[in-house]
């Protein structure tokens, strides 16, 4: 083709364009990234946050920052770089702060949103009149469009991990938000109502209705720690040795529609096989110390330290110890991506099942059981 009708022809898509556009449409062009990839590509990353590092700046933002009004909360944010906001891409991971004798007033939104108690005790938190004590260890949820607010009541600060599916809700442009006419609810006669229908998560009392939600907000820690012995005793997963999922007690499914919890146990000299998924996972560190390789690279954790695992990357797990078990704690999207019929899962073949470690000094090792 002459210059003549290539400039002729690029005048014409411009036109083109500029018709299309009289009409609110377009057409892909060629420099457009590509519509569909053969797998996956996230611009979010798998980071580790050291406690060492996070405790310091709560020790500074409790100082300097107030709680404030209308609802506001003191919380530092785990943000991922890649990503326009949030710690994955559908939810947020933040860690509250509250000092005794404050109230984090009363609100509600349509982002669901769960707190694990990481430090301290002597604070509640009142969801639709029914109150709870919060303490080291426990799980407590805050379903889509429930009214909720907490009051420390102790003498310590008390800190905990917030989740909440804003990114989700952002993305679906479905965001509501209400602050309450005072800063706490009444409470119920019965405060713990849905807890003693529920807890025991075997038994419940006859004819209740199925409820259109998970009905327990509250998950303590003696409850999940017991499960959690109790399933030692079964063959060790491939993937993560000991691992149960909070479930709700009412159809056995997740807790949340969009948000997962589980509690991980891995035993001393423990290293899982490692696989990627779609979806993305936050973990806590609760106690011990061990190792993740993602994509390659090693992360050594410890107690208090949080990691992400990004959207199919290559992920396994090891306990460093030889004499403690280490506990995790996870908070995953992998509900939504289910019943979305999104989720795909794939096991390392090749190495054994697992991956070849990048080292420091930039050598490759083959992966392997022996790893510590």
């Amino acid at each position: 083709m002459g210059h003549e009708a290539v400039m002729a022809d690029a005048e014409a898509r411009r036109q083109l364009e500029k018709e299309l556009a009289r009409f609110n449409c377009r057409v892909h062009q060629p420099d457009d990234p590509p519509l569909f990839t053969r797998e996956p590509r996230s611009p979010a990353r798998s980071l580790l946050w050291r406690w060492s590092d996070l405790k310091p700046l709560l020790d500074r933002i409790g100082e300097m920052i107030a709680i404030g009004s209308g609802g506001m909360r003191r919380t530092l944010r785990l943000a991922d770089p890649g990503l326009p906001y949030g710690t994955t891409p559908t939810f947020w991971g933040s860690i509250q702060v509250i000092l005794p004798g404050e109230v984090a007033q009363a609100h509600r939104h349509m982002a669901n949103a769960l707190r694990f108690v990481m430090q301290g005790h002597g604070c509640s938190t009142t969801v639709d009149g029914e109150c709870y004590e919060m303490n080291e260890g426990d799980l407590v949820l805050t379903p889509s469009g429930t009214w909720h607010d907490h009051v420390h009541r102790g003498s310590a600060p008390m800190i905990w991990l917030d989740v909440l599916d804003i990114s989700l809700v952002r993305s679906l442009h479905a965001t509501f938000f209400d602050p309450y006419t005072q800063a706490e609810q009444p409470v119920a006669g019965i405060r713990d109502e849905s807890f003693r229908q529920y807890g025991s998560g075997l038994m419940s009392p006859p004819g209740l209705p199925r409820p259109a939600r998970n009905p327990l907000l509250a998950y303590p820690r003696a409850m999940s720690m017991a499960a959690l012995e109790q399933a030692a005793g079964l063959e060790p997963d491939p993937f993560d040795d000991v691992i149960l999922e909070y479930r709700n007690p009412a159809d056995g499914g997740s807790t949340m529609p969009t948000l997962g919890q589980q509690l991980q146990m891995l035993r001393p000299g423990f290293r899982g096989r490692a696989r990627r998924h779609t979806g993305s996972k936050l973990y806590y560190v609760v106690r011990g110390e061990g190792a993740s390789v993602v994509e390659g690279v090693r992360h050594d954790w410890s107690a208090g330290d949080f990691l992400t695992i990004a959207p199919w990357a290559w992920h396994e797990h090891l306990n460093r110890s030889a004499e403690r078990d280490a506990i995790l704690f996870q908070v995953n999207d992998l509900p939504a991506l289910r019943a979305l019929g999104y989720y795909r899962e794939e096991a390392l073949s090749a190495g054994g099942g697992f991956q070849m470690i990048e080292h420091p000094q930039g050598r490759a090792a083959p992966g392997g059981p022996a790893l510590s």
